[in-house]
């Protein structure tokens, strides 16, 4: 009947056990219902859940009332649903009849340590990695997030990006298709502008050559576009946002406008709070008007 270690039921001859004595470790949520009781039925899988998410910090025992009359008649129960909650051995706090989710929280926080919030962890500490450029180690915790759940759209998002600094660029396509719903529609469009990017960068001359065309000619709009591309594709925003700029300034109708269009996608790319996106958006209203 118990699907997690941290939920299982609660017998006359093993009460003592699972209950009483392992209270003193960690506070032990006793569920008192029966089978003809609704609002049993109708409580079980909110306690269930909420006993999941704190991974082991509390335990849930179910105590079939119609079978476990002892317990019933040891602890007093009147009416059901009752629940308990025991901690050191001793019953100290719980309530009778179906609460809602808020009122069971609110009971157990002064006894219970807080839910640790794995999935966000894992995701806070890949986005650290990220951005100090240690992708394999980001990728290792995206992978943990995703195989706990796959629809992480910002998980998603983040690995793809991961996939694409080491050259998986269809498999990281393929991620991005993934993520549903508008709700990271930003982000998907940041990450799919570095997919581009990386992909252009591979068409394109060596820096060094793109920097000696410039250095004979300093107003090769061609060769400071596609040095701006391949210092997008090496992370190195600050160079490139500068030479987009400064095209952009020098010949904004340069290939219909690129040089604005790709300016909007790294501004994606970093999103918005992002310092440098600050200020080049204001050098480019600026520069606009």
């Amino acid at each position: 009947m118990s699907q997690t270690p941290y939920i299982f039921d609660a017998t006359t001859s093993s009460f003592e056990q699972l209950v009483l004595e392992n209270s003193f470790h960690k506070p032990v949520l006793v569920d008192f219902w029966a089978e003809w009781c609704a609002p049993c039925k109708a409580l079980m899988p909110l306690l269930a859940k909420i006993a999941e998410e704190y991974q082991g910090e509390l335990l849930l025992a179910k105590v079939n009332c119609d079978i476990e009359q002892d317990i019933v008649a040891r602890f007093g129960i009147r009416s059901l649903p009752t629940v308990v909650l025991f901690k050191d051995g001793q019953p100290v706090d719980g309530f009778a009849g179906a609460q809602p989710e808020s009122a069971i929280r609110a009971m157990l926080e002064p006894h219970v340590q807080a839910p640790a919030t794995v999935e966000g962890d894992l995701l806070e500490n890949a986005q650290a990695l990220f951005a100090e450029g240690r992708f394999a180690e980001a990728e290792a915790q995206l992978q943990q997030l995703l195989a706990e759940d796959n629809e992480n759209g910002a998980g998603l998002i983040l690995y793809a990006r991961c996939l694409a600094e080491r050259g998986e660029l269809g498999e990281a396509e393929a991620v991005l298709d993934a993520v549903k719903g508008d709700a990271h529609k930003q982000a998907l469009a940041g990450a799919r502008a570095q997919l581009t990017f990386l992909r252009q960068a591979n068409d394109l001359p060596e820096v060094a050559t793109l920097k000696s065309r410039l250095a004979q000619n300093a107003e090769d709009d061609e060769a400071a576009y596609q040095l701006a591309i391949q210092q997008l594709a090496r992370q190195q925003y600050e160079a490139a946002l500068d030479g987009l700029l400064k095209l952009f300034v020098r010949n904004r109708g340069y290939a219909e406008g690129l040089p604005h269009k790709t300016l909007l996608q790294v501004f994606d790319l970093l999103g918005n709070d992002h310092p440098l996106v600050t200020g080049y958006r204001r050098k480019l209203y600026q520069a606009i008007y």
